[in-house]
């Protein structure tokens, strides 16, 4: 029981913690391109993955997990495929998707790592092809050389936020993939798409479209009918591991009362 209600609080958590720095990195971004004019998003994210990567490889020396020797090849496709989805994407919620899921609780599953030791090998992969291709990605969309960038102290504070907040969006990211289902993982997208837009409403004075409000409306209906089917699905477990119990404990006592009755009747022979 204690077991389980752990397991439930580090689901808990892991869910938290994405919703929250996903929701920030985005409010964070929003407010760099569209107030600050810094529109190089997916040279943005091979900083996120360089610093989440130089974040893990300290808590690495300070042994806060134990890194793991894996399969160099699968690790590094992994990374690259990951990183030219990124690329494409270029969008910072577009990132949760349920290709991403399989993909990486696949990699997890079959190379046997935890979700931490899989970031921690394979960022540098996904930071390295982003890093080559971001500038001339953002060229493409921005029509704007990175490079040629004039950086004011405000725009690279909010680079640097930008970055520490990612690392916890990537840790978050690959611990939610490890402790939930797909359709979780999709609830917990739309969940995020509707912190964003109310988020960016209220802070940042985004336009909000009937679209936007029917949008929103749709994605609370289906947490909340997910929440009702799951909640319904719990209690009829717990209800059948009820039911099951005095069948078990009476498989359990039978044999006892059976050798004890033999007993009693060899004693009688004798």
């Amino acid at each position: 029981m204690g077991e389980m209600s752990g397991l439930q609080l580090g689901v808990m958590g892991a869910l938290f913690l994405s919703v929250a720095s996903s929701v920030s990195i985005v409010i964070c971004n929003k407010a760099l391109m569209s107030n600050l004019g810094f529109q190089f998003a997916t040279t943005l994210t091979s900083w996120h993955l360089m610093v989440t990567y130089c974040s893990l490889h300290v808590a690495l020396r300070l042994n806060f997990f134990e890194n793991k020797p894996i399969d160099i090849k699968t690790v590094m496709m992994f990374g690259i495929l990951n990183g030219v989805s990124i690329g494409l994407l270029n969008l910072s919620l577009g990132f949760n998707s349920i290709g991403f899921y399989q993909l990486t609780n696949t990699i997890q599953k079959r190379l046997n790592v935890s979700s931490t030791q899989l970031l921690y090998q394979s960022a540098p992969f996904q930071a390295a092809i982003l890093f080559l291709t971001g500038p001339f990605v953002d060229q493409c969309l921005t029509k704007q050389n990175v490079f040629a960038y004039k950086y004011s102290p405000v725009v690279l504070g909010f680079i640097v936020l930008s970055c520490l907040i990612a690392v916890i969006v990537n840790f978050s990211t690959f611990l939610v993939i490890g402790k939930t289902s797909p359709v979780t993982y999709q609830v917990l997208g739309h969940l995020k798409t509707c912190l964003v837009l109310a988020f960016g409403y209220t802070l940042l004075h985004d336009p909000f479209t009937s679209r936007n409000i029917l949008g929103i409306l749709i994605a609370i209906v289906g947490m909340g009918m997910y929440s009702y089917f799951c909640t319904n699905d719990t209690k009829r477990k717990q209800l059948v591991d009820i039911s099951t119990l005095p069948q078990i404990k009476e498989r359990d006592t039978t044999p006892l009362v059976a050798s004890h009755q033999d007993k009693e009747s060899k004693g009688s022979h004798v």
